[in-house]
């Protein structure tokens, strides 16, 4: 029972992040004034970058759920640029305090469980692009972190696949934040049926290419 409960943490925590994305677009979208009041300056934008840096670097925190805020207090196309700062700013924190520090300090921030769980999805060979997809599977922080700890990738490639990597998902997101709420179940729900359909092509494929014995 533990075991599933273990196996169900990250689809539990998907869901969880998605409804707060929802809750926080019906809110911000009913009190829009109130929140370009407050958000719409400069500080609001270093305000928002700072959140999502630190959600990066301590898990399991996320900043998706503020997406709606800043979408809809500086249009989606800004909102994506302060989250791709923010994002891309935190992977290489959590990257370096991997690279300097070890695990005694990395297991005091993020599940080492999950850490050695990535570690095995890591190949020695092709490492950048491997970087990049993995970039739109698993969330920035673990990945850094088991990057920072496991992988031979040069600073300079790291932050330029992981760059490639959360740039589509912050614009598709952070368009999907200034939709109204009924669109963005209908988004969601597409998105939810692509993945699905994705998983199963990649069993199927996997089924089919398996060597006899």
């Amino acid at each position: 029972m533990l075991y599933m409960d273990k196996k169900l943490l990250p689809i539990l925590s998907i869901i969880i992040i998605i409804f707060l994305f929802f809750l926080t677009s019906y809110f911000v979208q009913k009190n829009i004034d109130t929140v370009s009041y407050y958000m719409g300056g400069i500080s609001g934008v270093f305000v928002y970058i700072i959140i999502v840096i630190i959600a990066e670097v301590v898990a399991p925190v996320s900043a998706i759920p503020l997406l709606p805020i800043a979408s809809n207090s500086w249009g989606w196309f800004l909102a994506a640029i302060f989250s791709i700062i923010g994002w891309l700013i935190g992977a290489i924190i959590a990257f370096e305090i991997s690279r300097k520090y070890g695990v005694p300090l990395v297991k005091k921030l993020v599940s080492l469980e999950q850490i050695y769980k990535i570690e095995k999805r890591i190949p020695s060979e092709h490492v950048f692009w491997s970087v990049v997809f993995l970039r739109m599977a698993i969330p920035v922080d673990i990945l850094s972190y088991a990057l920072g700890l496991f992988s031979n990738i040069k600073r300079k490639e790291y932050i330029f696949a992981t760059l490639i990597g959360i740039t589509p998902f912050a614009f598709i997101l952070s368009y999907v934040g200034s939709l109204s709420v009924l669109y963005q179940l209908i988004a969601f729900f597409i998105g939810a049926v692509i993945l699905v359909l994705g998983v199963i092509g990649y069993k199927i494929r996997k089924k089919i290419t398996k060597p006899s014995v």
